[in-house]
Protein backbone atom coordinates (compact mmCIF):
# COMPACT_ATOMS: atom_id res chain seq x y z
CA UNK A 1 0.00 0.00 0.00
CA UNK A 2 1.50 3.31 -1.14
CA UNK A 3 1.31 6.14 1.41
CA UNK A 4 2.10 9.85 1.44
CA UNK A 5 2.72 11.39 4.87
CA UNK A 6 2.38 15.13 5.58
CA UNK A 7 3.67 16.24 8.99
CA UNK A 8 5.62 19.41 9.82
CA UNK A 9 7.49 17.92 12.80
CA UNK A 10 10.62 16.21 11.45
CA UNK A 11 10.84 13.78 14.36
CA UNK A 12 7.21 12.73 14.14
CA UNK A 13 7.37 12.53 10.35
CA UNK A 14 10.37 10.23 10.43
CA UNK A 15 8.78 8.24 13.23
CA UNK A 16 5.68 7.66 11.11
CA UNK A 17 7.81 6.60 8.14
CA UNK A 18 9.56 3.99 10.27
CA UNK A 19 6.38 2.83 11.97
CA UNK A 20 4.43 2.36 8.76
CA UNK A 21 7.38 0.60 7.17
CA UNK A 22 7.35 -1.92 10.02
CA UNK A 23 3.71 -2.74 9.28
CA UNK A 24 4.19 -3.26 5.56
CA UNK A 25 3.21 0.15 4.17
CA UNK A 26 5.29 1.69 1.40
CA UNK A 27 5.86 5.36 2.19
CA UNK A 28 6.47 6.98 -1.21
CA UNK A 29 6.80 10.54 0.13
CA UNK A 30 7.02 12.30 3.51
CA UNK A 31 6.60 16.08 3.39
CA UNK A 32 6.28 18.99 5.79
CA UNK A 33 3.65 21.37 4.38
CA UNK A 34 0.39 21.44 2.44
CA UNK A 35 1.77 22.53 -0.98
CA UNK A 36 4.32 19.71 -0.83
CA UNK A 37 1.50 17.30 0.06
CA UNK A 38 -0.49 18.33 -3.01
CA UNK A 39 2.58 17.95 -5.22
CA UNK A 40 3.48 14.55 -3.75
CA UNK A 41 -0.01 13.19 -4.36
CA UNK A 42 0.09 14.43 -7.96
CA UNK A 43 3.47 12.80 -8.48
CA UNK A 44 3.06 9.49 -6.66
CA UNK A 45 -0.72 8.83 -6.79
CA UNK A 46 -0.77 7.01 -3.44
CA UNK A 47 -3.44 4.71 -2.05
CA UNK A 48 -3.52 6.57 1.26
CA UNK A 49 -2.66 10.03 2.63
CA UNK A 50 -1.89 10.56 6.30
CA UNK A 51 -1.80 14.28 7.08
CA UNK A 52 -1.42 16.57 10.03
CA UNK A 53 -3.98 19.39 10.26
CA UNK A 54 -1.92 22.41 11.32
CA UNK A 55 1.10 22.96 9.09
CA UNK A 56 3.17 25.84 7.69
CA UNK A 57 2.85 28.64 6.92
CA UNK A 58 -0.13 29.55 9.08
CA UNK A 59 -0.37 26.53 11.41
CA UNK A 60 -4.18 26.68 11.34
CA UNK A 61 -5.93 24.23 9.05
CA UNK A 62 -3.63 23.95 6.01
CA UNK A 63 -3.44 20.16 6.10
CA UNK A 64 -7.20 19.80 6.47
CA UNK A 65 -7.91 22.18 3.59
CA UNK A 66 -5.43 20.29 1.43
CA UNK A 67 -7.17 17.02 2.33
CA UNK A 68 -10.56 18.45 1.34
CA UNK A 69 -9.12 19.64 -1.98
CA UNK A 70 -7.51 16.26 -2.63
CA UNK A 71 -10.77 14.44 -1.95
CA UNK A 72 -12.62 16.79 -4.28
CA UNK A 73 -10.12 16.08 -7.06
CA UNK A 74 -9.77 12.36 -6.29
CA UNK A 75 -12.92 11.13 -4.48
CA UNK A 76 -11.52 7.62 -4.13
CA UNK A 77 -8.32 8.71 -2.39
CA UNK A 78 -8.17 7.42 1.20
CA UNK A 79 -7.26 10.18 3.67
CA UNK A 80 -6.56 10.11 7.40
CA UNK A 81 -6.21 13.38 9.31
CA UNK A 82 -3.88 12.81 12.27
CA UNK A 83 -3.79 15.75 14.64
CA UNK A 84 -3.49 16.92 18.22
CA UNK A 85 -6.60 19.03 17.71
CA UNK A 86 -10.16 18.87 16.44
CA UNK A 87 -10.10 21.60 13.79
CA UNK A 88 -13.77 22.49 13.38
CA UNK A 89 -13.41 24.44 10.14
CA UNK A 90 -13.35 21.95 7.25
CA UNK A 91 -13.47 18.86 9.52
CA UNK A 92 -17.13 18.22 8.77
CA UNK A 93 -16.54 18.86 5.09
CA UNK A 94 -13.69 16.36 5.02
CA UNK A 95 -15.66 13.67 6.85
CA UNK A 96 -18.65 14.16 4.54
CA UNK A 97 -16.57 13.92 1.36
CA UNK A 98 -16.77 10.82 -0.78
CA UNK A 99 -20.02 9.87 0.98
CA UNK A 100 -17.98 9.36 4.15
CA UNK A 101 -15.99 6.44 2.73
CA UNK A 102 -12.21 5.93 2.96
CA UNK A 103 -11.79 8.71 5.51
CA UNK A 104 -10.44 9.02 9.04
CA UNK A 105 -9.78 11.62 11.72
CA UNK A 106 -7.58 10.47 14.60
CA UNK A 107 -6.07 12.35 17.54
CA UNK A 108 -2.36 11.77 18.09
CA UNK A 109 -2.52 11.76 21.88
CA UNK A 110 -5.27 9.13 21.87
CA UNK A 111 -3.43 6.56 19.73
CA UNK A 112 -2.46 4.01 22.37
CA UNK A 113 -1.55 0.95 20.28
CA UNK A 114 0.58 1.14 17.12
CA UNK A 115 -0.72 -2.16 15.73
CA UNK A 116 -4.29 -0.92 16.15
CA UNK A 117 -3.28 2.35 14.48
CA UNK A 118 -1.89 0.46 11.48
CA UNK A 119 -5.10 -1.58 11.33
CA UNK A 120 -7.19 1.61 11.31
CA UNK A 121 -5.14 2.95 8.39
CA UNK A 122 -5.79 -0.27 6.46
CA UNK A 123 -9.51 -0.03 7.18
CA UNK A 124 -9.62 3.49 5.79
CA UNK A 125 -7.58 2.44 2.72
CA UNK A 126 -10.12 -0.35 2.17
CA UNK A 127 -12.97 2.18 2.08
CA UNK A 128 -13.91 2.27 5.75
CA UNK A 129 -14.41 5.22 8.08
CA UNK A 130 -12.48 5.64 11.33
CA UNK A 131 -13.17 8.69 13.51
CA UNK A 132 -12.02 9.19 17.10
CA UNK A 133 -15.08 9.47 19.40
CA UNK A 134 -13.70 12.73 20.81
CA UNK A 135 -13.77 14.23 17.32
CA UNK A 136 -17.41 13.21 16.95
CA UNK A 137 -18.29 14.68 20.36
CA UNK A 138 -16.69 18.05 19.64
CA UNK A 139 -18.19 18.33 16.16
CA UNK A 140 -21.66 17.55 17.53
CA UNK A 141 -21.25 20.28 20.14
CA UNK A 142 -20.12 22.76 17.52
CA UNK A 143 -22.99 21.77 15.26
CA UNK A 144 -25.31 23.64 17.62
CA UNK A 145 -23.18 26.78 17.30
CA UNK A 146 -24.07 28.99 14.30
CA UNK A 147 -20.49 30.30 14.26
CA UNK A 148 -19.34 26.77 13.43
CA UNK A 149 -20.54 27.39 9.87
CA UNK A 150 -17.89 30.09 9.41
CA UNK A 151 -14.40 29.51 8.09
CA UNK A 152 -11.41 30.55 10.21
CA UNK A 153 -10.94 33.68 8.07
CA UNK A 154 -14.64 34.60 8.32
CA UNK A 155 -14.50 34.31 12.11
CA UNK A 156 -11.42 36.52 12.09
CA UNK A 157 -13.23 39.16 10.01
CA UNK A 158 -16.32 38.96 12.24
CA UNK A 159 -14.20 39.41 15.37
CA UNK A 160 -12.77 42.63 13.92
CA UNK A 161 -16.27 43.80 12.97
CA UNK A 162 -17.27 43.17 16.61
CA UNK A 163 -14.36 45.36 17.71
CA UNK A 164 -15.85 48.21 15.67
CA UNK A 165 -13.42 48.26 12.75
CA UNK A 166 -14.55 49.48 9.34
CA UNK A 167 -14.08 47.40 6.20
CA UNK A 168 -11.10 49.57 5.27
CA UNK A 169 -9.48 49.03 8.68
CA UNK A 170 -10.09 45.28 8.53
CA UNK A 171 -8.51 45.21 5.08
CA UNK A 172 -5.38 46.90 6.46
CA UNK A 173 -5.17 44.61 9.49
CA UNK A 174 -5.61 41.37 7.53
CA UNK A 175 -3.77 42.58 4.42
CA UNK A 176 -6.82 42.11 2.21
CA UNK A 177 -8.62 44.30 -0.31
CA UNK A 178 -11.76 46.08 0.82
CA UNK A 179 -13.65 44.09 -1.80
CA UNK A 180 -12.29 40.89 -0.27
CA UNK A 181 -13.43 41.98 3.20
CA UNK A 182 -16.86 42.79 1.79
CA UNK A 183 -17.12 39.30 0.30
CA UNK A 184 -16.16 37.71 3.62
CA UNK A 185 -18.76 39.79 5.46
CA UNK A 186 -21.39 38.89 2.88
CA UNK A 187 -20.55 35.23 3.36
CA UNK A 188 -20.77 35.61 7.16
CA UNK A 189 -24.24 37.19 6.92
CA UNK A 190 -25.43 34.44 4.59
CA UNK A 191 -24.02 31.58 6.70
CA UNK A 192 -25.51 32.98 9.90
CA UNK A 193 -28.89 33.03 8.11
CA UNK A 194 -29.74 36.46 9.43
CA UNK A 195 -33.11 37.99 8.46
CA UNK A 196 -33.03 40.17 5.37
CA UNK A 197 -32.85 43.85 6.32
CA UNK A 198 -30.43 46.68 5.68
CA UNK A 199 -26.75 45.74 5.88
CA UNK A 200 -26.11 47.90 8.97
CA UNK A 201 -28.70 46.02 11.05
CA UNK A 202 -27.42 42.68 9.75
CA UNK A 203 -23.87 43.59 10.82
CA UNK A 204 -25.19 44.36 14.31
CA UNK A 205 -27.02 41.03 14.44
CA UNK A 206 -23.86 39.25 13.28
CA UNK A 207 -21.85 40.92 16.04
CA UNK A 208 -24.45 39.91 18.65
CA UNK A 209 -24.28 36.31 17.38
CA UNK A 210 -20.50 36.41 17.66
CA UNK A 211 -20.54 37.83 21.20
CA UNK A 212 -23.06 35.21 22.37
CA UNK A 213 -20.71 32.52 21.08
CA UNK A 214 -17.71 33.71 23.10
CA UNK A 215 -16.80 31.97 26.37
Amino acid sequence: MRVVIAEDSVLLREGLVGLLGRFGFQVVAAVGDAPALMAAVDEHRPDLVVTDVRMPPGFTDEGLRAAVALRAARPGLAVVALSQYVQHSYAGELLASGQGRAIGYLLKDRVADVAEFADMLRRVADGGTVVDPEVVRQLMQRGRDPLARLSAREREVLALVAEGHSNAAIARILVLTEAGVGKHIGSVLAKLRLPVSDDTNRRVLAVLTYLRGQP
